[in-house]
This record gives structure tokens, sequence and C-alpha cells, in this order.
């Protein structure tokens, strides 16, 4: 999203309806990857530290606080900020997208949080980075994290950027071995929402941890089990721009599927799943991004992988605020000693109360291997879809492979483009 920015006087009549929003705490980095040269070091700047005042940071949201997945995750982030780093408060900007404000930039959401006194802002969509980018280099005196995005790694980002990630792979090889765990039929199906390289790449995830339990723990050939990918379009619904997700969803009941794993920001996934059970079929469903997600069809849902951004949020942001930030592109797994521990893992899994005790036992054995290392699930030989090699035969991916995933897996029903 590239704009000119706006007069602060034009921003205040586009951006209704500003909240001030919280934070949560500090964390370990089990899995950081190196840090990458930023494009500009000297853009990086370093604004005095800030000793005994109020430090406001902002967010700019690309949906509302309360989906139920993606943005609240990162809304409860910025509780857990406040809560555990003495002084800041957050102020946000919420619905940064085509549909619900289709004449703000992301540019302008950051001049109207530089307006009310924001010194650290983060911005939460990949649709961001160019925005994000573009405001950061117009303001040297703030610090910027951009959620999801990558321009640090490539040398793009100005020195007052810096990029952060959970590795997602994890909690998706873990909900694609429930569901091959549980289902009935052997038919899956993923709900998608746009296509780039971390949407593949977590479908390719989810594909995998469920083939390896489908074949190792339930016995089934790789070929009885059936894996489909639909892509609406967007990280959530807009009405006359995306597929909807209901629609599709229902779709994938009517055609036999009996597990729907969501990848999209919202809960379309597990009400239709729970809408269906209701009426006496038998569909489970996992959803996606928020701890509490469950909530929405807990008889039906077999757990959900989630983020947890407010520890690594708290440390980058204390450090901002004592002059100690530093421009990174990180990508952090979960605690493997304890997955859903609020204050160390950045990536966990909750089991859902539909998961059966026995599936539940089999899905701990199975999280034990990923979290040894005995089980690496990209591990050669793995094919594309169009037949190219992925990783080699007896090869292990390494990180920038995996990160900029080119199509789906064979084995996998779906477009790899749009």
């Amino acid at each position: 999203m590239r704009q000119t920015p706006i007069q602060i006087a034009a921003l205040l009549l586009l951006l209704a309806g500003l909240l001030a929003a919280c934070g949560q705490q500090p964390a370990a980095q089990p899995t950081a990857a190196p840090a990458a040269p930023s494009a500009d070091p000297a853009a990086a700047a370093s604004p005095a530290p800030v000793v005994g005042e109020e430090y406001i940071a902002g967010m700019v949201l690309v949906g509302p606080p309360n989906d139920g997945g993606w943005n609240q995750a990162h809304y409860d982030a910025s509780k857990y900020v406040e809560a555990k780093v003495p002084g800041v408060r957050f102020v946000y900007i919420d619905k940064v997208n085509a549909g619900d404000r289709p004449n703000v930039t992301v540019e302008q959401a950051i001049e109207e949080l530089i307006a009310q006194g924001a010194r650290f802002i983060i911005t939460n969509s990949a649709e961001f980075a160019d925005g994000t980018n573009t405001a950061a280099a117009a303001h040297p005196e703030v610090y910027f994290l951009h959620a999801s995005g990558d321009k640090v790694l490539s040398g793009e980002a100005p020195g007052n950027v810096t990029n952060l990630m959970g590795r997602m792979e994890y909690g998706k090889m873990i909900a694609g071995c429930a569901a091959a765990l549980q289902s009935e039929t052997g038919k899956l199906s993923y709900l998608g929402p746009l296509i780039d390289p971390e949407t593949r790449r977590l479908v390719n995830s989810t594909y995998l941890g469920a083939k390896y339990c489908w074949e190792n723990y339930r016995g089934q050939p790789a070929d009885s089990l059936a894996f489909k990918v639909t892509w609406i379009g967007f990280w959530f619904n807009i009405p006359g721009v995306t597929l909807d997700p209901t629609k599709v969803a229902t779709d994938f009941i009517n055609e036999g599927s009996d597990v729907i794993i969501s990848g999209i920001d919202t809960t379309e996934g597990i009400v239709e799943a729970n809408k269906a059970t209701q009426a006496g079929k038998t569909v489970w469903a996992v959803p996606y991004d928020f701890q509490g997600a469950c909530a929405q069809g807990e008889a039906v849902c077999l757990g959900v992988p989630y983020f947890n951004w407010g520890p690594r949020y708290a440390e980058i942001i204390a450090a901002a605020r004592d002059g100690n930030f530093e421009s990174r592109w990180e990508w952090i797994g979960p605690d493997w000693s304890d997955i859903n521990n609020p204050d160390t893992s950045m990536i966990g899994f909750v089991k859902g109360p539909a998961l059966t005790a026995e599936n539940a036992a089999i899905l701990d054995d199975f999280i034990a291997k990923l979290a040894d290392g005995s089980l690496n699930l990209f591990t050669g030989p793995l094919y594309y879809q169009d037949g190219t090699v992925f990783v080699a035969e007896g090869e292990v991916a390494d990180d920038q492979t995996i990160w900029y995933t080119e199509q789906l897996l064979q084995g996998i029903e779906g477009q790899s483009a749009p």
C-alpha cells in the first residue's frame, strides 16, 4: 500500500472509533532465527531512552480486535505488554482493510497513532509491509514492528523496523495430526485465506502432519487421505470481494469432509461444523490463531493452534523504550518444555473438548517427537504439485526454503497460485 501522507485533520475525519488498547509480558526465544542486515542502519538513529514517563505504543490491526482469531490475539498481546512493562499504554486503529475502511491506508493510520504520541508501532498484516516501511522512513524517531513480514530479512526495511513471526508451521502440523486421528472419512478440508508463501507453507505443514499421523498412527495408506484447500481470497470475509467462508465451509460438509481446518482470521469453520453436528452430521473443526477459539463450538473442536505474541512484544518494546532497539527478522517457535506456557511459548496448541482421550494421548506422542527433533516433517523427498522437487531425498529444508514456499505439495487438492 503506497499512498502519500495526509494532514492530521483529514485523518481525524477518516479514522473514527479509535480505542485505547492494552498488553502482556516477556518470554524466552526458543527458536529465534538469525538477524538479517537492515537496508538502512542509519535510519535507526536511536531516540533517547524514555525514563519515568508514559510510553505510548500503537497498533494497526487489519481486522476487529474481537474477531476470535488473528486480530484478537494481537489485541490481547497489547494488554499483556501493558500489564508487564511499566508505563506502557497502547492506542490502536482496527479494521484497516479495503472492505471496512476503503479510503484509509496503513500510512494514514500510522500518522494518526503518531499524532496520539505513539513512539512504537506494531502493524499486523502481511499487506502492511510497504506502508510500514514508508512510514518508518518518514519517522526515524519512531520504532516499528511488522508482524509476519520479512523486509528486514530481504534488506528492504529501514533500520527502525523489526520483523516478528511465530513458527506456526509446528502448530499446523499438530492441527493436521489431530484432524487425521479423529477423522472417520479420511476427508479433510482447509479453509484458506489468500495465497502467498506464508499460507502455502501453513497448508503444507497441516498436510504433512495429517499424512504422518494417518499413515503412522492410523495405519492407513497415504493415498486414502483426501486433503482439499479452498481459498476465499483474503484473511476474512469481505462481501462482494472474497468467497463467503460460510458457504465454503458448508460446501466442504456437503462434499463429505468430516474435519474443517481453518486458516482464516475468523471462526466460520467451527461455527458451520457445529451447526452441521447439531443437525445430525458428524463434523469436527480445528480453528486458528486465538487460544479461546474453541468457545465457538466446543462440542466439535479438536483443538486450536494459536499465537502468543505478548511475551516477545513485551521484550521488544521494553528494549525500545530503554534505547536498545534492534532491527531483526525473527521466526520463533514453541517453548517445547511447555508449548502452552503463557510467558515463554510463542506458539501453542490447546486440545479441544471433542478430541478423544485416546487421540489426545497419541497427539502428545506426536508433539514429543517434534519437540525432541526425532521427527522433522520437512525432510525429503518432498515434491510440489507440478512434480518439481521441494526438498530432495535425504535433505532437510532450511528456513528460507520453507519461508519462501512456492507451491502446495503433491497430495493436496487446491490452487498453488492466485
